[in-house]
């Protein structure tokens, strides 16, 4: 398998382990980007571009990074924290009025952000086209009664996190939060990710496989415990009707979708711009612009939710809108703040040894949280980082 792109001196284990991903693991088509202190390190990519075809993967090529996408819009909260015009500790309601109704009069902003809020599911489901459309989706979240009191337990939003988080920010900006990001984070960045792929890059976005039903969905290579394996086979579930709060579930490679803006699942991006992001949440990238202060950064990377999760039946731990390093999905160190997205990607930051993290693959696997591929690369990762 020929790898293409650069590492730096000393970080070849990391190369090696990414050759053998496509050796033993079954990788089509991925790339790993890695920054330390603002400079990259690893720029890998190889493959095919579509998971069923063979054109060569290549450098920019990008691809549907799924809940990934969490981890970018969680930043355009903070930051517009930062700038004063969010307040985390305010009521969502306050903002947003109609969202004060069925008993979520008194969720916070920042519930939103740390699953607590109480609606990961949707009473009525909303078709792929019905989730495109912000109005639609707001309204359907705004209506919907929580599964439990708001602030009180956390499951993961897998679907509603895209119009409780969206429309927060189309009412606290006048901007859907694509531009918002287009504008206040990627161009800035010169970073190649999209909420919302515009027509001019399509052809740089790679066509993914799709997902069967889990057998381990947390890719932890143990066998799942019988809770975790019926949460995942029964359709009444709090966790078969999270992640179907779209439904059917939508095609990923469909124009329409690609377009969309839905922060909860359908950014695209490129490993690259996965880890510069990710590097400046932390510090300055090539000496350029930083986006987090490093009080923001703690703040992101605060835990806000422990323990059992309701929705992934699992135990995870959440900051503000970032998975936190831990047994359910493991990074790279205990300051390690990110996300993955279910079937493979990662992104994430470790502010400890300034490191940050970007991996994109289209063979999507039926991993939520911690993919055997990403894993294998950072424990060549950890491996050639001072102790």
């Amino acid at each position: 398998m020929d790898v293409n792109g650069a590492v730096a001196e000393g970080f070849e284990p990391v190369r090696e382990a990414f050759a053998r991903n496509f050796e033993t693991l079954g990788e089509r088509g991925a790339a790993v980007a890695v920054y330390r202190d603002g400079h990259k390190v690893v720029d890998l990519w190889g493959g095919t571009k579509d998971v069923d075809g063979d054109e060569p993967w290549e450098q920019g090529t990008a691809q549907v990074v799924r809940s990934a996408t969490k981890g970018v819009a969680a930043a355009v909260l903070l930051l517009l924290s930062q700038r004063g015009q969010l307040d985390l500790g305010a009521p969502v309601g306050e903002y947003w009025p109609e969202f004060k109704a069925a008993g979520k009069e008194r969720t916070r902003v920042w519930h939103l952000l740390a699953h607590r809020a109480g609606v990961p599911v949707l009473d009525r489901p909303l078709t792929p086209a019905q989730a495109a459309d912000p109005d639609l989706g707001a309204e359907a979240v705004a209506a919907q009664a929580p599964v439990w009191e708001p602030g009180t337990d956390h499951g993961y939003h897998a679907q509603t996190y895209s119009w409780l988080t969206g429309e927060l920010v189309r009412r606290v900006t006048g901007r859907d939060m694509g531009a918002w990001i287009a504008d206040e984070i990627a161009g800035p960045l010169g970073a190649d990710l999209w909420l919302g792929l515009p027509a001019a890059e399509t052809a740089r976005v790679g066509l993914t496989g799709r997902i069967e039903a889990p057998e381990d969905p947390h890719g932890l290579r143990t066998r799942p415990k019988r809770a975790v394996v019926e949460a995942y086979a029964d359709p009444d579930s709090l966790t078969c009707r999270a992640f179907a709060a779209i439904t059917p579930f939508p095609d990923e490679n469909d124009p329409d979708y690609r377009k969309a803006v839905l922060p909860a699942s359908n950014g695209i991006a490129t490993a690259e711009a996965l880890a510069r992001f990710y590097g400046s949440l932390i510090g300055e990238v090539d000496g350029g612009r930083r986006l987090f202060t490093p009080e923001t950064a703690e703040l992101a990377r605060g835990e806000r939710s422990a323990g059992p999760d309701r929705v992934l039946v699992i135990g995870t731990r959440f900051g503000l809108g970032y998975m936190l390093h831990g047994s359910a999905s493991p990074m790279l160190s205990p300051a390690s703040f990110g996300h993955p997205g279910r079937g493979g990607s990662l992104g994430f930051a470790d502010p400890v040894s300034g490191v940050s993290f970007g991996y994109v693959t289209n063979g999507f696997r039926k991993s939520v949280t911690a993919d055997p591929r990403a894993q294998a690369l950072l424990r060549a990762l950890r491996g050639v980082l001072p102790t």
